[in-house]
């Protein structure tokens, strides 16, 4: 499997309004990209294309290897983890933070079965390698907005993804959580088997530097993908987003300023 994800010619209408227009890009094995855009720039359309949650309306899709539509996507779902801040509000509170993370392998909200020892030490070792194994046997809804965040992608990481999406991972974190988050997202793209990325987000000094490549979309369009520091730079994001900014590179991020 040379490519983990391949979009050949990608369109999706809904009614009369076109949301996604030929869409090209190919993700190699081992890569870790951004995918960078304003509000309602389609970010979450192509998500929902690469979970088969929506079906194209022209163009093929091949995510992990499968082809889509002729692959059981329920299985394929198992192997592709999505965390989003939107998974928070629908987890039960009372639940113990284990629990949440454990519900992963079975990609339910709730726990319905009886975790086996296995589970719990798998659990435990995937907060502990996001730094938030001091959490355990506390109940969900006592944490942090960011240890939650940190949770969710232990949860992610339960099913052994080959694919992890982070959508939006630090939206609403204040500026120490949002950090510490990061920091654990980096440390988890160093372990040796860590699944390939994806981070969505419309700020770029999120964007580590282990996300070597950037997408940049636009109304629904691939404006320019490529090698990172060839993407995020002052004119190339000024043009696309249609407005004078500045980049300034500290720390091999990215942080932008209007002018």
């Amino acid at each position: 499997m040379a490519n983990i994800i391949e979009m050949t010619d990608v369109t999706w209408k809904r009614e009369d309004k076109t949301l996604l227009h030929q869409v090209n890009w190919q993700v190699a094995k081992g890569e870790h990209w951004a995918i960078l855009g304003l509000n309602g720039s389609g970010k979450t359309t192509l998500l929902n294309m690469l979970n088969g949650y929506i079906w194209p309306t022209s163009g093929k899709i091949s995510v992990l290897g499968e082809v889509y539509g002729s692959v059981d996507l329920r299985e394929q779902r198992k192997s592709i983890g999505w965390v989003s801040s939107s998974l928070q509000e629908k987890l039960y509170g009372q639940d113990k933070t284990q629990f949440v993370v454990i519900s992963g392998k079975y990609a339910s909200i709730g726990m319905y079965e009886i975790p086996t020892e296995g589970d719990l030490e798998k659990a435990f070792v995937l907060m502990n390698q996001l730094g938030c194994s001091h959490l355990i046997d506390r109940t969900y809804q006592s944490c942090s907005q960011g240890e939650k965040q940190k949770l969710l992608i232990a949860r992610a990481l339960m099913a052994s993804p080959q694919l992890l999406i982070l959508d939006e991972a630090c939206n609403g974190l204040d500026f120490l959580s949002k950090e510490s988050l990061l920091r654990s997202i980096e440390q988890l793209a160093a372990e040796p088997n860590a699944p390939n990325m994806l981070y969505v987000t419309h700020h770029t000094e999120e964007i580590l530097p282990m996300f070597t490549h950037t997408l940049l979309i636009r109304r629904g369009e691939i404006y320019m993908q490529g090698k990172t520091p060839d993407v995020l730079n002052t004119s190339c994001l000024s043009a696309f987003f249609e407005t004078p900014v500045h980049v300034d590179w500290h720390h091999e991020r990215a942080w932008l300023s209007t002018i």
